[in-house]
């Protein structure tokens, strides 16, 4: 049970829904992975680079642009320095280092580092650490053994499967992952007199409202965190009572959904396949899985305790318990960012390897396999934020921004929040990968909310939040398409579940982002 991004940034063929014969002698249409929407994107930025005027705001101490000191300024690059900014791109996302004095970004010269360097070993290292966790069994053997417990009670085992997929989401972007329970669950959910859209329903929307509710999910809040330059503890408050709120909403709908079909079968929308309703007999009579071991429990508890601990690790407390930002830090607080995030993860990876007895070569070989398997997201990130070197060489980033300053100012914080929200909806379809599209888009929205007056970790969940809703419908993931696919489900059939829960978590998502650019 592998997955290259939680994130969901490498998509499946977005073809038919399953089960629809696909026209013979034509090509299916296979969308563009992210890796090659970013080059694309890439190509694009630079090209209409030559057309925008080149222009800076002045900074203040922190960096920040002052609203209102825009003026135009000559970026002074011949084309040759332009295509050898196209050329670096990719390293100067990386590894560049911006220079204080001309604001100019390169890998040769001396400043403060402006790549994804940090974030890019954090996505490595947290790789790791989830594939060696998945590789002790630990966590199939909990939700095996949590199905087994609450066959007999439906709407209880719904709750409890969609509570855990959605910490999972929240707290380290699960999705992909799920793939793998979809042979378990599907069964299950025919066993209790449910059908299959039930079982797809509390595996998809159980991890996906999690994800877009994330509060440190690193591929999420983290990557958005860090090209916002705030810390991933900042807005945490906001984003822990969106989870509580939009996940109870949707259990609920889902447990709705599921009583009405096993009330009076012939309501279910996606109807039942030859041999649905065999299951109906087998629930009670079902094997029980292997008991936990104390391996398995002991991981799982320390695995709970890393997370506890980052999430204590990045809180700013003393601004969390006093409402000020400028509240001096307390004693206790560590502050950490993700260098030290990257190292927990890796110290973390091996002591759950050495508490489930892995011999040396195969936590070894794991260990590096994790790392390979999430080099996709790491690599988007890097692309990305190769996209706004090129910006901000060509001094075009704050041209950008002040070409919408006026839309921002005087607006009221709360229409701000919701702007943010909806601005992003179509963006994140044109870029699937959640991290990638953080890359790109904060380094702008982060500045609006400052002239906006609304702290920038407000623009941070308002922007996650528009990805997490487009991902639980876009037919550009693999959690969407795979997801379906194994459960024998049509897309169009999950679209007609799914599109109240939408327009209800639409307008739940504006309440929350639109009161906390409020009340924050």
């Amino acid at each position: 049970m592998t997955a290259p991004d939680p994130a969901g940034t490498t998509p499946p063929t977005a073809g038919p829904p399953p089960g629809e014969d696909h026209p013979p002698g034509r090509p299916r249409f296979t969308f563009p992975s992210a890796l090659t929407v970013l080059v694309l994107v890439t190509l694009v930025v630079w090209t209409v680079a030559f057309f925008i005027p080149s222009g800076t705001y002045t900074r203040n101490a922190a960096g920040a642009p002052v609203q209102g000191t825009y003026h135009r300024t000559p970026s002074g690059l011949t084309f040759l320095d332009r295509l050898g900014d196209l050329f670096l791109s990719p390293v100067n996302g990386l590894y560049g280092i911006k220079d204080p004095k001309t604001g100019q970004v390169g890998p040769d010269l001396t400043g403060d580092l402006y790549g994804s360097a940090g974030v890019f070993l954090f996505v490595l290292a947290i790789g790791a650490f989830i594939t060696v966790f998945f590789a002790t069994g630990a966590l199939d053997r909990g939700i095996g053994r949590l199905a087994h417990r609450l066959r007999d009670r439906g709407a209880l085992l719904i709750a409890g499967i969609m509570t855990v997929f959605s910490l999972l989401g929240t707290v380290e972007g699960f999705a992909e992952e799920t793939l793998g329970f979809y042979g378990l669950i599907v069964p299950l959910m025919l066993a209790l007199g449910f059908d299959r859209l039930v079982a797809t329903g509390t595996i998809i929307l159980g991890a996906g409202v999690g994800v877009l509710c994330s509060t440190v999910n690193p591929f999420a809040t983290g990557v958005a965190s860090s090209a916002a330059d705030i810390s991933l503890g900042d807005g945490i408050a906001l984003r822990f009572a969106m989870w509580l709120v939009l996940t109870a909403v949707t259990i609920a709908y889902v447990i709705r959904y599921a009583r009405r079909v096993r009330a009076v079968p012939e309501r279910s929308l996606c109807g039942f396949l030859p041999g649905d309703r065999d299951h109906a007999q087998t629930a009670a009579d079902a094997q029980e899985p292997p008991p936990l071991t104390p391996l398995h429990k002991t991981v799982l508890v320390t695995v709970a305790l890393v997370f506890a601990f980052m999430i204590f690790s990045v809180i700013p407390w003393s601004g969390a318990l006093t409402g000020r930002a400028d509240a001096a830090p307390y004693a206790f607080e560590l502050g950490w960012s993700f260098p030290q995030l990257a190292a927990l993860f890796l110290v973390a990876s091996v002591l759950v390897g050495l508490l489930a007895r892995m011999p040396e070569p195969r936590l070894s070989a794991t260990v590096v396999q994790g790392a390979a398997d999430f080099i996709s997201p790491a690599l988007v990130i890097v692309l990305a934020r190769g996209v706004t070197v090129i910006m901000n060489n060509a001094k075009v980033t704050d041209t950008v921004l002040h070409s919408i300053e006026g839309v921002v100012s005087g607006t009221p914080s709360a229409v701000f929040g919701i702007t943010v929200f909806v601005v992003n909806l179509p963006l994140a379809f044109l870029i699937p990968s959640t991290s990638g599209h953080a890359t790109l888009a904060m380094p702008i929205l982060a500045p609006l909310a400052d002239f906006a007056h609304v702290p920038r970790a407000v623009a941070v969940t308002a922007w996650q939040a528009a990805s997490g809703w487009m991902n639980l419908w876009v037919p550009t993931t693999a959690v969407i398409m795979g997801g379906i696919s194994l459960a024998k489900v049509g897309y169009n059939t999950y679209l007609r579940f799914i599109w109240p829960l939408l327009a209800l978590l639409f307008l739940l998502i504006c309440a929350f982002v639109g009161a906390g650019a409020v009340v924050t």
